[in-house]
């Protein structure tokens, strides 16, 4: 958790396909960072798991539905309490 003085993460908007339609997220670096490693323990290349989020989605928009993914990955990952 950021203290009172932090400054918040910066916000890159990256550039994407989805689906043939070139769009863009905007994560911060964490996200994205994360996004990746997970591809790759997945044995996937990153924009094919984008594609697979896109996909599964409901109506939110994509950066917030991969945030959630990344959230909801390392939540299952934990160990049962």
């Amino acid at each position: 958790m950021r203290g009172p003085n932090e400054p918040a993460p910066a916000i890159r908007k990256r550039s994407v396909v989805i689906g043939g339609h070139k769009t863009s997220v905007s994560l911060e670096d964490e996200f994205w960072d994360s996004l990746k490693e997970i591809a790759a323990e997945r044995g996937q290349r990153l924009f094919d798991l984008i594609n697979v989020v896109a996909e599964g989605r409901d109506r939110a928009n994509l950066s917030s539905a991969i945030r959630l993914f990344v959230l909801n990955y390392y939540k299952q990952m934990r160990p049962s309490r």
